[in-house]
């Protein structure tokens, strides 16, 4: 067996990219800290498309844009843009919102324009630097980083970036130069020490390279990365256990990364684990139920506890994701010969025997299965071919060559490099006869490449609540003018107060209620968004706005994140009307979102003034009190009561959030959503038995994450 293991320089990469990006996140919250007045106040309104204020739309959408809506805060700068192509910050702002969206060219395209228009901006540079690394243009990365460097040579991350696209350029000598620089000055920058580290493994010096990982884990146990370099490296050494217990830390840090438990698998296996490394193969599969790689090693592994009918299956399975799998067809054709199915086994060697012509141990392997079957002509037929093969390329190895198919697509070779599925490679090259047929049952792993993406974008994208379960509650309705796909409800989301309103026409549009906020999704969608806004502004600036058009305003700028400008327009609403349940209800969200967005801004920010904290208790003491008017005034408004208990639940006074929860499902008992966080808020507080009866519950009323939060939990 042959260890296939993940290149080192592939993972270190990605999982740098994603740490660059995830620095540039905390990076602009910072900034945004910073810009934002006290009390979070923002510009009430746009103004007409004629007359538009750039400086406000550019401030709204850093707003949007730090709460990861990326394509609204994009809708946002492009009306900046219209109305002054010549400021630098919304071609910056929006640079940074697609580099978010993994649109590296466009990123880089608007960070040229913002140089351009300010050559001082420094952060430009930063931005497009990465998005240049991103697609592969490290010198022009370099370039860009030396640009920041001088202007502060000191930085951290300028230092770390250009260190990390010098060892990609193989600029050696430079790279070295520059991690050490950045290390002398941060000494406990982890990430810094991860980047040496790997330059350490590109040049061969393992030992100072494994020195340095365990710096970086001493440093922080948090990072992923260093933890799965090292098992690599140790997992070279033979140090089987030992590369275990890092994969085993890697594990916990992304336990959802169906790859690691195959890597890990693996590991336990040639530690003579093996209920361990089937049970880690079970588990990927459980995770995602159509991982090649993980069926054909627990096939291999089937196979060697002569579970035979179990082991073909596997390997049938195999080859429905990926029909060409030459190991999975030979390995399922010679498990067939050994259970006495010789016909179907010799299907399999004809299927080998037409692709690849020349590999004669598929004809001595025919031959068996035609011996055992009493055919001896045609058993001797097929020996007479495979000895032909080998006297042809005895004779004359350079014109008749053996075919050798190479691993399946998708996993690597014994140098760790990739091969394409179906080609062959040719006698004459390093491998020898036996090296080749050990490959055909060997135990494979797969690149973490894919999976080091997936998280990144879960760390930018992703507020979680409950950090220790990585799950979120059911989140809190609000008003839109786009029907939502996400309700888990059974029966449509209302009710009788909003339906009147609906019913009423005093607006074109319909107003729906929905479970989070709706996305705008699309271009099409902002544009007629904005257009609403114009229209709705433009009826309040005549004069002749009505308590609807301003509840429709109010819902348009809740849509568009504007928190400040919906407060406003639903205060007119209920001044027009005290008896408005629906804007109550739509103001005391907005009240909600701004609350919780102003905490997560300080979150970790030891300045935060004391005003500060006033004006967001005072935000969520008022959604509280508007969602407390809407349930007084209709007494069977079973949402108010589960958006309040979610407020409770976001200041983890669960004692409270757990009794609203329970009197929105006393109101309505199949209310999946109310269910399922009260299910969280009995976890939260310890009482794992009545959790489960929620969860479960919640299930039933067609809840998904709940059966897998159950699971988790058991």
């Amino acid at each position: 067996m042959q260890y296939h293991t993940v290149r080192a320089d592939t993972i270190f990469y990605i999982a740098i990219i994603g740490k660059i990006l995830y620095l540039c996140a905390v990076k602009l919250k910072k900034f945004l800290i910073a810009a934002v007045s006290i009390g979070f106040l923002l510009i009430s309104s746009l103004t007409a498309k004629a007359q538009i204020n750039a400086e406000q739309c550019v401030t709204i959408g850093r707003n949007v844009l730090s709460m990861d809506d990326y394509l609204l805060s994009i809708q946002y700068f492009n009306q900046a843009i219209k109305a002054k192509p010549y400021l630098s910050d919304p071609y910056f702002f929006r640079g940074l919102a697609k580099l978010y969206l993994e649109d590296y060219k466009g990123a880089e395209e608007d960070c040229s324009m913002a140089i351009e228009r300010n050559k001082y901006k420094i952060e430009s540079y930063k931005v497009r630097g990465f998005a240049r690394q991103y697609l592969g243009k490290d010198s022009l990365a370099v370039e860009d980083y030396k640009i920041g460097l001088a202007d502060n040579p000191d930085d951290k991350y300028f230092l770390f970036y250009k260190g990390v696209a010098e060892t990609e350029l193989k600029r050696y000598a430079d790279a070295d130069s520059t991690l050490n620089h950045l290390l002398r000055l941060h000494p406990r920058f982890e990430d810094g020490v991860t980047a040496r580290a790997r330059l350490r493994l590109l040049e061969g010096d393992t030992i100072r390279a494994l020195a340095d990982l365990t710096e970086s884990i001493s440093l922080s146990t948090a990072n992923l990365n260093p933890y799965l370099m090292r098992a690599e490296i140790l997992a070279k050494n033979k140090q089987w256990k030992e590369a275990a217990a890092d994969m085993d830390e890697a594990i916990r840090l992304q336990p959802q990364d169906a790859d690691f438990y195959l890597n890990r698998a693996y590991l336990r296996y040639n530690s003579d684990d093996y209920f361990g490394a089937m049970a880690d193969y079970n588990y990927a599969l459980e995770l995602r139920p159509y991982n090649a790689a993980a069926l054909f090693n627990r096939a291999l592994l089937r196979y060697e506890v002569h579970d035979l009918r179990r082991s073909a299956k596997d390997f049938e399975e195999v080859l429905k994701i990926e029909p060409d799998n030459f190991h999975a067809r030979y390995n399922r054709a010679l498990i067939l010969l050994e259970a006495g199915d010789y016909r179907e086994a010799i299907k399999g060697f004809d299927a080998i025997i037409k692709r690849y012509p020349r590999f004669y141990p598929a004809y001595y392997a025919k031959a068996e299965a035609y011996h055992k079957m009493g055919d001896m002509r045609s058993a001797i037929i097929n020996v007479h071919s495979a000895e032909e093969l080998i006297k042809k390329y005895v004779k004359n190895p350079k014109t008749f060559k053996l075919d050798r198919p190479m691993i399946a697509q998708g996993t690597t070779n014994t140098k760790g490099h990739k091969e394409d599925k179906g080609s062959s490679s040719q006698e004459g090259d390093e491998e020898s006869d036996i090296q080749v047929m050990e490959r055909f049952n060997q135990l494979v792993t797969v690149s973490a490449t894919e999976t080091q993406q997936l998280s990144y974008n879960e760390k930018i994208k992703g507020r979680v609540q409950d950090r220790d379960m990585n799950v979120e509650p059911a989140a809190s309705y609000s008003f839109s003018f786009f029907d939502s796909p996400q309700s888990l409800k059974n029966t449509s989301n209302s009710f009788r107060n909003l339906n009147d309103f609906n019913q009423s026409g005093y607006i074109s549009e319909k107003i729906y209620l929905t479970p989070g906020q709706s996305a705008v999704s699309d271009e099409k969608d902002s544009e007629w968004l904005f257009g609403r806004l114009d229209y709705y502004m433009g009826i309040v600036k005549d004069g002749v706005a009505r308590p609807a058009d301003y509840l429709a305003l109010g819902v348009a700028q809740t849509m568009a994140k504007n928190y400040t400008a919906a407060l406003d327009a639903f205060d007119k609403a209920i001044e027009g009307d005290p008896r408005f349940v629906v804007a109550y209800l739509g103001r005391g969200y907005a009240r909600q979102m701004q609350a919780l967005y102003s905490a997560e801004l300080q979150e970790g920010n030891q300045d935060r003034s004391e005003i500060k904290r006033q004006l967001e208790n005072m935000a969520l003491a008022g959604a509280i009190a508007d969602y407390d008017e809407a349930f007084k005034l209709d007494p069977g408004l079973a949402y108010a009561l589960f958006n309040k208990g979610n407020l409770y639940y976001s200041m983890r006074d669960f004692t409270s959030a757990m009794q609203c929860y329970s009197d929105a499902i006393n109101i309505d008992p199949e209310f999946g959503e109310a269910y399922f966080n009260r299910g969280l808020t009995y976890l939260q507080s310890g009482n794992k038995r009545q959790a489960f009866v929620d969860l479960s519950k919640a299930g039933e009323k067609g809840i998904v994450q709940s059966y897998n939060l159950l699971k988790r939990m058991k």
